[in-house]
């Protein structure tokens, strides 16, 4: 019996997880065809799915996987090494700033009709401690409000509609929270905006009683865990555990996942330190982006450019309709290289911020000229 070194890639979430397992037959381990960079070396990979359908005769096989992933989906456990230097230096490669590419970026969106979409945390704020204190910068809120004036805007947030207003408060704003599930259309200022009432859909209403009791229970069976903290977004739960000491990593996954036994029609996702409890419906970040774009009338337009910014697992829904559609592209917002559908990336919001500053600026320049 050896000790197999895995490199799991989560297609449905674009990050991957390093986890070691005891194997006495190989024959698991396959190599999978995978988009560049290669995985860094002593790394064989295989997807998520036939890893825990492979780990199912182990007990607690799930639970430890989750646990792998959860490590691995922080920054901190990302050691310098040459290798792991090497494989970032291959991953900019594919995925270069779009700082840099700027030029290249507003030349392929030439006569069409850009469309900007953000997500909310680790995009437009910093990733903290304390989600309730993910505020953004004023100088963040008056670059999007300017980003507002020239081109249709919407954030696409895990968050509850209203409290991701109450971060943004920009009225003249598209919001989709709960992933997607909640969307309303700008209350005032939008030249875009259509109707009285701007755009509305709920894509889970009937799921509400169902979150509301799975919550209560949560708050209940996580009160033993130390930082554990459960966040109702309405439409979803998340449970963060940016604050819990990894050593109780485990039992946490393990209370989650055994509350959810008792819900089959719920689901559980993972994002940045966050286990994430959604319906079983077929929505998600990137069907609120189409809906979004079908709403503002450009559902099979060949003259938009839709712009999709986002650092977490569930941007990747909305970075492959994009690819699908093969129309505008998408950034990722990471330090590190992660398995993604984007096509281009910034490493914080920092970033995210001067990409938006000077797409305001080109388009204040550009109208200046046709005024001239």
């Amino acid at each position: 019996m050896t000790n197999q070194n895995v490199l799991v890639a989560d297609t449905n979430s674009g990050l991957n997880m390093a986890i070691t397992v005891h194997a006495a037959n190989s024959s698991i381990f396959t190599t999978a065809a995978q988009k560049p960079p290669a995985a860094p070396g002593g790394y064989v990979s295989i997807s998520r799915k036939k890893l825990l359908k492979n780990l199912e005769i182990n007990g607690g096989a799930r639970v430890n996987a989750w646990v792998d992933s959860m490590r691995a989906s922080s920054p901190t456990h990302i050691k310098s090494t040459p290798s792991v230097n090497e494989d970032q230096s291959s991953w900019i490669l594919h995925h270069p700033s779009a700082l840099e590419m700027f030029e290249q970026i507003i030349d392929a969106s030439k006569g069409k009709q850009i469309v900007m979409f953000l997500d909310y945390d680790g995009t437009l704020s910093p990733i903290v401690d304390d989600p309730d204190r993910a505020f953004m910068s004023k100088q963040m809120r008056a670059t999007v409000r300017k980003l507002a004036r020239f081109f249709p805007t919407a954030i696409v947030s895990g968050r509850c509609r209203d409290k991701v207003y109450k971060f943004v408060r920009l009225a003249e704003l598209y919001y989709a929270g709960s992933h997607g599930m909640d969307i309303q259309g700008p209350a005032k200022g939008s030249k875009y905006k259509k109707g009285s009432g701007g755009v509305v859909f709920q894509a889970a209403s009937e799921f509400l009683p169902m979150i509301d009791e799975v919550y209560e229970e949560l708050v209940e069976k996580t009160k033993a865990t130390p930082g554990a903290k459960v966040e109702n977004n309405k439409f979803c739960l998340s449970v963060h555990y940016r604050c819990v000491d990894e050593k109780k990593w485990s039992g946490l996954a393990q209370v989650v996942k055994s509350v959810l036994k008792e819900y089959p029609k719920l689901r559980l996702t993972q994002g940045r330190k966050v286990l994430e409890i959604r319906p079983t419906v077929k929505w998600d970040k990137g069907k609120a982006l189409e809906f979004l774009l079908e709403s503002l009338g450009f559902a099979n337009c060949t003259d938009v450019f839709p712009v999709y910014i986002g650092d977490d697992r569930t941007d990747e829904d909305a970075f492959k309709v994009l690819r699908e559609r093969g129309q505008g592209f998408g950034i990722l917002v990471s330090k590190i290289p992660k398995d993604t559908s984007a096509s281009y990336s910034l490493q914080e919001p920092t970033q995210v911020m001067d990409f938006l500053q000077r797409l305001v600026e080109w388009k204040r320049l550009a109208f200046q000229g046709c005024k001239e």
